[in-house]
C-alpha cells in the first residue's frame, strides 16, 4: 500500500517529496484560479497559423517576455495593427503548461496602444522628468574644444555612424572614435544603448559621447524617451550629444542631454571644430596681430620724432643755454636787490648817525654850552654844591680846562 502524498508544499519532505506531475499539477490549478487580467508589452515574435497563432510578448523596460496564444480571428480582427514592434495591451487568461511546465497566457483580446495614449504617457514623463531638474541648462556641460576620442552609440551598419565619421573627420581629419554598434529599434534598444553608453562613460580618454540614429516613425524613436535610458544619460561624467533622427523629431533623449543636434551630420559640427575655419581665425588673428604692432611701431616712431623735433632735442645746448640764461638773470637780479638794500640800509644809519649827533652832548656844547664837574667826575648841577676855591673841571667842545670856584 502506497504512502499518502503530503497535502501542502510546506509538508513535503526529503522522505515524503512531491512528484513532479503532482507539483505541475498543483501549480496549473494556483494559476487557473487568477483571474484574466490586462497586460501591456511589446510584440516580439509572431507566427500566425490556421486556427492559433502565437506570438511573444516581451516587457518594454526589462529583458522578460511571456508567450501568448490567440485565435486566429482575433488576430485577423487587428489587422496589421498588431505586428513585430508594436506596443500592445492583451485581455488574457494566465495558463500552466504541464507537460512543458511553462507559463503562457491565452489572449482572448488584444488591443494596438495607439499614439494618442503613448504621447500621453510620455508627457506625463516629461513634466515628472522636468519637475526633478533633469531638463535644467545648469545641468549640461560644456562640450570639449577638441575632444581626444569621440564615443559613438549608433545602428549596426547604420547611415547614421558614416554620416558622424565621415563628416567629423572632413572637419577635423584626425578624430578619432570609440565606436559601439548596438540596437537602436525594437525591445532590445533600451538595453544595449545604456550598457555601450555605461561603458564609454567609463574610458577616461573618451571626452564626449554621440548618440545617433536615422529618422524613423514615432514608434521607432519610442526606446529613446525611455524613462530609465533618459536617466542613465543624466547621470553620465561625460557630455552626451543626442543626434536622434530629424530635426522634427524630439524623443524625450534630446531634453536630457547636454547638447541636441538636430541630424547625425549636425552631431558631428557640434563635436569638433572645423580645420579650416581654425586655420583661417588662426592667419587672420596673426594678420590682426601684425598690423596692430605695425600701427605700434608707426606710433611711437611718429612720437619719437615728434619729441626728436622739439628744440630741446634738436639742438642739446639749447637746454644749458637757457638755464645759462636764467642763472644769469636771477644773478642780476640777485645783485641788483642786494645793492638796493645795501644802499637803503647806508641811508638809514646816516640817517640815524645824524639824529644821534642832533641828541648827542657833543652837539650841544658846540653850541656854547659846557659841563662843569667836580673834581671827583660829578656834574655841577647847583651852585649851592660848591666849595670856595674848589677846584672843578669844564668841557666845553673844543676839549676840557680846570677853574677854581670863587665864594
Amino acid at each position: 500500500m502506497s504512502t499518502p502524498l503530503p497535502e501542502r508544499a510546506a509538508d513535503t519532505t526529503a522522505e515524503q517529496p512531491w512528484p513532479v506531475r503532482t507539483l505541475s499539477l498543483k501549480i496549473a490549478d494556483y494559476v487557473d484560479k487568477m483571474a484574466p487580467l490586462w497586460v501591456e508589452g511589446q510584440v516580439v515574435q509572431l507566427n500566425r497559423r490556421p486556427g492559433t497563432c502565437y506570438l511573444t510578448l516581451r516587457d518594454t523596460e526589462v529583458d522578460l517576455s511571456l508567450s501568448v496564444t490567440v485565435p486566429g480571428n482575433t488576430l485577423d480582427a487587428m489587422g496589421a495593427a498588431v505586428r513585430e514592434g508594436a506596443r500592445v495591451v492583451v485581455h488574457a487568461k494566465p495558463t500552466f503548461w504541464t507537460k512543458r511546465g511553462t507559463l503562457h497566457l491565452d489572449a482572448r483580446q488584444i488591443k494596438p496602444v495607439g499614439v494618442g495614449e503613448l504621447l500621453a504617457r510620455l508627457e506625463h514623463l516629461k513634466q515628472l522628468l522636468r519637475s526633478e531638474g533633469l531638463f535644467d541648462a545648469s545641468r549640461k556641460q560644456r562640450l570639449p574644444f577638441l575632444p581626444r576620442r569621440v564615443g559613438l552609440i549608433t545602428g549596426r551598419a547604420g547611415a547614421a555612424e558614416k554620416d558622424v565619421v565621415q563628416n567629423a573627420r572632413r572637419r577635423w581629419p584626425a578624430t578619432q572614435f570609440v565606436i559601439r554598434q548596438v540596437a537602436v529599434q525594437g525591445p532590445d534598444t533600451v538595453r544595449e544603448v545604456s550598457e555601450a553608453l555605461r561603458e564609454l562613460d567609463q574610458i577616461a580618454e573618451v571626452d564626449v559621447i554621440v548618440i545617433a540614429r536615422g529618422g524613423g516613425s514615432f514608434e521607432d524613436l519610442l526606446a529613446f524617451s525611455n524613462e530609465s535610458l533618459v536617466r542613465a544619460v543624466s547621470g553620465c561624467r561625460t557630455p552626451v550629444v543626442s543626434a536622434i533622427g530629424h530635426d522634427v523629431d524630439t524623443p524625450l533623449l534630446d531634453f536630457v542631454a547636454d547638447v541636441r543636434a538636430s541630424t547625425p551630420t549636425d552631431a558631428a559640427k557640434q563635436i569638433v571644430p572645423d580645420l579650416r575655419e581654425q586655420l583661417a581665425g588662426l592667419t587672420a588673428t596673426r594678420e590682426r596681430a601684425r598690423r596692430a604692432v605695425h600701427h605700434r611701431f608707426a606710433a611711437e616712431r611718429r612720437h619719437l620724432e615728434a619729441l626728436r623735433s622739439r628744440p630741446v632735442l634738436a639742438d642739446p645746448h639749447t637746454l644749458v643755454t637757457t638755464r645759462r640764461r636764467e642763472i644769469d638773470t636771477m644773478r642780476e637780479r640777485a645783485a641788483y636787490r642786494l645793492r638796493s638794500r645795501i644802499e637803503r640800509a647806508t641811508d638809514q644809519v646816516a640817517h640815524l648817525r645824524a639824529q644821534v649827533r642832533s641828541l648827542s652832548p657833543l652837539s650841544t656844547l658846540e653850541r656854547g654850552y659846557a659841563v662843569v664837574r667836580h673834581a671827583e667826575g660829578g656834574v655841577v648841577m647847583d651852585p649851592s654844591d660848591l666849595d670856595s676855591q674848589e677846584l672843578l673841571s669844564v668841557t666845553v667842545a673844543q676839549g676840557a680846562f680846570d677853574v677854581r670856584s670863587v665864594s
